[in-house]
């Protein structure tokens, strides 16, 4: 592997045109401000504080990584509330009273040969119920049975007045974690499905269900990454469309893809994936990567490739991947193809960052952004769905303490917050499918890319959850870069903001209040699908459809609904309406540019898609 460069090349100095404005300014020490503080080194703990962190870290593994006190702190709090609601009492012995005559009455229709309709309906999106034997009796009943607690739950743990917002959604949230390990689907004698398998295989499910089990097992235990499937190999099937690493530090890797067409448009297209995965999820399989087709419309494109941090790079900060990610990728792009601007796009964090970014360069009038695309990215924080649930100062604090023990946010608990937001589907309805039902998992692109997980250094992330999420700093006005702080409304380049239907990490509507903090012209795209599967919509797939809304410069603010009702969904893929977008504010066709710049300091250092990209 090329040894990696840790100094910055002398930046390209400017045409009389372009950047005159940049004003570079002082870097002050750090400010309060600016980020939360960071922790602390351990010699400058007292011992007490240490034994403190170290017990906090011990308890982790044991809770998935949640805070026990904020979950006891929720019920607790509950419990008070409702226990002086003689009202919200009353309410919920008669909602139980209903639910059972309902159910009654459903298992005696059923039982004298009718079809009722269900009581209790399925959700769209749960897949535990899908086989057709849960129709019958027994299995319909112990379904029905099920839901009608999970309804009585639901009603238990809604709004009540006085009860904080966070724990009555904590709450609720937990009680249906809890009720879905004791769903009938769960267990083998309740579930048609498994019996049918069981009888139709003759019990062989049982055993390559063991096997799977076993295999999961070991693997978590040992932290161990599943091996990539060969049909599925980095740099030849996936992550594969060819270009060159031009640059490289400790924390990133970026990558300049060679071009597809005879001339391509002036500005070329900068990409910031999130740090949280690795970034060829823009770049799967040729017929669905993004980044394929952006260059196959005529782009000259470079895309980031975050390193995956250990424990010695612990003390790496939130300013550490701004500056040394976007900003150094954004002068390696300068001087490769300079004299132009550059269209600037983030995906997920990546494009939280970005924001940061971008807004600094505006406060700043550094003007050389063309244009900013945020794909399933937020900027405000204050509805960020039930990722909310997982984030207060009790719960930070065990993370930070976590991570103090190893050095970086392990894998296990960022997929499996994820996970536990769609439990039903993303944990049981997947245990059932491989340890009962003895099936496999139908290896995909998709899937390969969902389990290469990586890391997060622990300071980065603390500042993350804390001045971001948390504090909601960046819409707040709190939010400082180099000693001053930034302001979204201060970008004035075009902006293209897109979110997904159905995504549970960046709901759309807390991604669509960009439009809230911003005044320049600015396009918002709904697209169906989730927070990766709507991303992931090439031409041609299947099902597809988007909407699309325009604030020119200056106008009045519509709410998110209002925007969703005035624009009809279009089908098919926002792919190309997003490339007609870019060609409309780039200037024209020229020359594709040579990969690199040697004699700048940016010579090719190997083929796409790298090295940082192996790292396990």
């Amino acid at each position: 592997m090329p040894k990696a460069k840790t100094s910055r090349p002398k930046r390209p100095t400017p045409t009389p045109d372009a950047r005159a404005t940049v004003k570079p300014a002082p870097v002050p020490a750090a400010s309060p401000v600016t980020q939360p503080a960071p922790q602390r080194p351990r010699a400058q703990e007292h011992s007490y504080q240490t034994l403190d962190r170290a017990a906090m870290a011990a308890i982790a593994p044991f809770t998935a990584g949640l805070s026990p006190h904020a979950m006891i702190d929720a019920w607790a709090d509950w419990a008070m509330h409702l226990a002086r609601a003689p009202g919200r009492q009353l309410e919920l012995i008669g909602r139980a009273q209903t639910n059972a005559m309902k159910l009654a009455r459903y298992g005696a229709e059923t039982m004298l040969g009718q079809a009722p309709e269900k009581p209790f309906p399925l959700k769209p999106s749960d897949t535990r119920w899908r086989h057709e034997g849960w129709d019958q009796l027994p299995f319909g009943l112990w379904q029905q049975g099920f839901l009608a607690v999970h309804d009585w739950w639901d009603a238990a743990t809604a709004d009540l007045r006085g009860l904080r917002k966070q724990n009555n959604e904590r709450t609720g949230f937990l009680a249906r974690q809890l009720l879905d390990t004791v769903s009938p689907a769960n267990f083998p004698l309740a579930n048609p499905e498994m019996l049918e398998a069981t009888a139709r295989s003759g019990g062989r499910n049982w055993i390559e269900g063991a096997g799977h089990f076993v295999e999961d097992a070991v693997r978590t235990l040992t932290q161990e990454h599943k091996p990539i499937p060969p049909e599925f190999e980095l740099g030849r099937h996936l992550a594969c469309t060819p270009g060159q690493v031009v640059w490289r530090n400790d924390i990133m890797e970026l990558i300049q893809y060679a071009p597809q067409t005879e001339t391509v448009q002036a500005e070329p297209v900068l990409i910031v994936p999130a740090w949280i995965m690795k970034y060829y999820v823009l770049d799967l399989s040729p017929q669905n990567s993004l980044i394929n087709w952006l260059v196959g419309r005529g782009f000259t494109v470079f895309c980031i490739s975050w390193c995956n941090p250990t424990g010695r790079q612990a003390d790496l900060a939130l300013e550490d991947y701004r500056r040394r990610g976007i900003m150094e990728a954004l002068e390696a792009v300068n001087a490769i193809v300079p004299d132009v601007k550059v269209h600037v796009n983030g995906y997920c964090l990546g494009g939280t960052l970005l924001a940061i970014a971008v807004a600094k360069m505006a406060r700043d009038c550094d003007d050389r952004i063309a244009s900013v695309t945020l794909m399933a990215a937020q900027v405000d924080f204050a509805e960020a769905g039930e990722l909310l649930l997982f984030l207060d100062e009790s719960q930070v604090a065990f993370l930070e303490d976590m991570m103090w023990s190893r050095g970086y946010l392990d894998r296990p608990q960022m997929a499996g917050a994820f996970a536990a937001i769609r439990s039903e589907d993303l944990i049981w309805s997947r245990a059932v499918r491989r340890y009962f039902l003895g099936e496999s998992d139908l290896p995909s692109d998709l899937g390969v890319w969902n389990g290469d997980t990586t890391r997060m250094p622990a300071r980065m992330h603390s500042e993350y959850l804390r001045g971001i999420f948390l504090e909601n700093r960046i819409t707040a006005g709190r939010f400082a870069v180099e000693g001053r702080p930034i302001a979204l409304k201060d970008i004035a380049v075009p902006m293209f903001v897109i979110g997904t239907e159905t995504d549970h990490i960046a709901p759309w509507r807390s991604v669509y209040k960009t439009a809230l903090f911003t005044d320049c012209d600015l396009h918002f795209l709904l697209t169906k699908g989730g927070h990766n599967g709507g991303i992931l919509s090439e031409p041609g797939h299947k099902g597809r459809h988007y909407r699309i809304g325009h604030r020119p410069p200056g106008a009045h603010y519509r709410d998110a609904d209002n925007c969703l009702a005035m624009h009809p969904p279009k089908p098919g893929s926002w792919w190309p309406e997003w490339g007609d977008w870019l060609l409309s504010h780039s200037s024209g066709a020229t020359t594709p540019p040579e990969t690199g710049r040697p004699e700048a300091g940016y010579p090719p250092l190997e083929p796409a898609p790298g090295s940082y990209i192996h790292q396990p």
